[in-house]
């Protein structure tokens, strides 16, 4: 089973690695079609490889002609069976992140929860590909809040990371006759706002979590993405008053998610390429939109970080009401905002 195992893997990292040699050359293919149709002369640049191109064309069809990615090898038998899904948590869960966990396993369908105990990661993913797991989702706690949400899926890849916040889960409503029963029926999915490559990319891991509905479900699960921030939110809707009049219900559990990283990989594989990963700590960063449409200005590196103050540039500074913080430093200049080359020697002794 093992060496199954790293053949597979094997073969998956070379399908992965011709995937440039495959785009570059279905790029030349595409020039050769637009200047045949037309009845523009062929790029100088095509005009050596014409004749092979050309005779390539010829025996492409409309499953050959578009070069297949790695994203098509995760998921190219997603659509045959119903995800199979396996939940636990990290080491020594508190009560609740048990419960948290007891009503994820009614959102996704098809989901199994374990007792974490004492095993680790490589011996969970182990166990879960030999009895044909579709996903693990591990579910993390800090102080008995949950905070983190891991979505490997199997058997080669992806992980997404997501950052979990302001969690309230059914345990936490005291009215649990309001909120009725959770429904099990397989739910149709609401995906709001994931318009950029990265958006289409993390719609495609959530989306996969869920098996295909029946068109009479009124169950319905949202994904909505605003401002980087995916709102899940839980509802099932009811006719009262006839088709006309609708009305939803939100059933529970919801909480915010927040992605910082995607590794092309399963979870165990610490030396797995790291796909995308969030860059907080940079300029325009909140102006920045990764998961909705992309923005024009370009993303430049911090350059100077604010420093400590000690304590006798603490005392030097409250002598000196002159002197603003430290963190309206103007790159520029090099030199606290309001202050000028004059008072500069001052603000360079306090440095010192």
């Amino acid at each position: 089973m093992l060496r199954r195992n790293i053949r597979l893997r094997r073969e998956y990292l070379y399908r992965k690695s011709l995937e440039g040699k495959e785009r570059l050359l279905y790029e030349k293919k595409r020039k050769i079609k637009e200047a045949l149709a037309e009845g523009k002369p062929i790029p100088t640049e095509l005009r050596n490889d014409e004749a092979a191109l050309r005779q390539e064309i010829d025996l492409e069809d409309e499953n050959t002609a578009i070069p297949r990615s790695h994203i098509d090898d995760e998921y190219a038998k997603a659509t045959e069976r119903d995800p199979k899904i396996l939940l636990t948590t990290s080491r020594d869960p508190s009560t609740p992140l048990i419960q948290f966990v007891k009503e994820l396993k009614f959102v996704f369908p098809n989901a199994e929860r374990i007792n974490r105990g004492g095993q680790v990661i490589s011996e969970i993913i182990e166990s879960c590909r030999a009895h044909d797991y579709t996903d693990v989702i591990l579910v993390h706690e800090h102080r008995g809040v949950p905070d983190g949400l891991v979505i490997c899926h199997l058997p080669f890849g992806p992980t997404a990371y997501f950052e979990l916040l302001n969690v309230v889960t059914r345990h936490d409503i005291k009215d649990k006759k309001a909120m009725g029963t959770m429904p099990e029926a397989h739910p149709h999915l609401i995906l709001n706002k994931f318009e950029s490559k990265l958006g289409e990319r993390t719609a495609n891991i959530l989306k996969h979590l869920f098996p295909v509905p029946k068109p009479d479900t009124k169950r319905i699960i949202t994904f909505a993405n605003q401002s980087d921030y995916i709102s899940f939110r839980h509802h099932i809707y009811e006719k009262l008053r006839g088709p006309k009049s609708v009305e939803l219900k939100e059933i529970g559990p919801r909480f915010e998610m927040r992605l910082y990283k995607i590794k092309l990989g399963t979870v165990d594989q610490t030396e797995a390429q790291d796909e995308w990963v969030l860059r907080p700590y940079m300029n325009t960063t909140k102006k920045k939109n990764t998961h909705g449409r992309p923005l024009r200005s370009p993303l430049l590196p911090m350059r100077y970080k604010p420093e400590k103050l000690g304590p006798c540039r603490r005392t030097a500074r409250q002598q000196c009401p002159l002197l603003p913080p430290v963190s309206t430093i103007n790159r520029a200049e090099r030199l606290p905002v309001g202050i000028t080359p004059s008072a500069s020697y001052a603000y360079n002794l306090l440095r010192l």
